[in-house]
């Protein structure tokens, strides 16, 4: 089904990245990903990166790379016949820390789905690497764990607070509720101070004038106590329940070493396995995502 083209999309290419290590969830990722693009009509790329863990399975298998294209390949009859969908698949020597990313940006992909198996990440291939491959996505991430599409995201919670950028989400926020008819959940954090609980209101105010304008469907709940804001955003979530949490990643700019932040995990890995989408605030690698702005 076709959808109307916005700004966010006219300098992309209208495809959904997939890496895989050809796991279960990775799988489910694939699944995931090629039901989205049926909605959101774009294509879908399967990517294998093709490192020394690569070669260490092959040696056990006894079998050469052109195995990696032969599983590729399989997965490209199978979910094209099935769906009609197109699929592109790519297997690329390189580092699981740049080669994502890269391709990412070389194929001007608008969004990745990356299957993890919880806190572990991406098992195989991608070991412990899938926190570096979100936080330095130049676009939006959808990561999934074993839970299904489910027929699209009809209920998404949508946290708000003043450690969070809230307004990048709002693009997509519109964009799903056009897709799914999407009822958006604002799930607002306790400020204790008054200065900080103003700031909260006014940011409040400023998205849900956005959606009032676009007659977005959406409901206010404001947490019951302050601090563990994610754990209290994950059971909101549950009692929804919600297809999808949409979330901006927390990098640690300040530091030059890689680093995440507590609320990063803690709603990546959820052990309810919401799916969560992940959007990066910051420029980060060599292509910058253009973040419609409207305040």
């Amino acid at each position: 089904m076709a959808t109307k083209s916005t700004k966010t999309e006219s300098k992309f290419n209208n495809i959904i990245l997939i890496p895989t290590d050809f796991s279960e969830t990775c799988n489910n990722a694939i699944s995931h990903g090629v039901r989205l693009a049926l909605y959101l009509n774009y294509k879908v790329c399967v990517l294998h990166v093709i490192n020394k863990e690569t070669h260490a399975v092959l040696k056990k298998k006894k079998v050469g790379v052109d195995y990696v294209e032969k599983r590729l390949k399989e997965y490209k009859n199978y979910y094209e016949k099935k769906y009609d969908v197109k699929m592109d698949t790519m297997a690329v020597e390189g580092s699981i820390f740049t080669t994502i990313n890269k391709a990412a940006a070389d194929l001007k992909a608008n969004l990745m789905i990356l299957g993890t198996h919880g806190k572990k990440g991406l098992q195989h291939v991608f070991g412990s690497y899938a926190l570096r491959v979100v936080l330095e996505s130049s676009v939006p991430v959808i990561v999934v764990q074993k839970r299904s599409f489910r027929d699209g995201y009809n209920d998404i919670i949508f946290p708000i607070s003043n450690d969070l950028e809230a307004r990048q989400k709002v693009t997509w926020a519109k964009q799903m509720a056009t897709l799914f008819n999407t009822r958006n959940h604002l799930f607002i954090a306790k400020e204790k101070d008054s200065g900080l609980k103003s700031r909260l209101e006014i940011i409040t105010r400023q998205i849900t004038s956005v959606f009032d304008k676009d007659d977005i469907k959406y409901t206010i709940r404001y947490a019951e106590r302050s601090g563990d804001f994610a754990r209290q955003v994950i059971s909101y979530a549950v009692t929804i329940p919600s297809g999808l949490i949409m979330m901006m990643t927390m990098p640690q700019a300040d530091l030059p070493e890689f680093s995440v932040s507590a609320w990063d995990e803690r709603l990546m890995f959820n052990e309810a396995q919401i799916p969560v989408m992940c959007i990066n605030p910051l420029r980060l690698g060599n292509f910058i995502y253009e973040w419609t702005t409207w305040w």
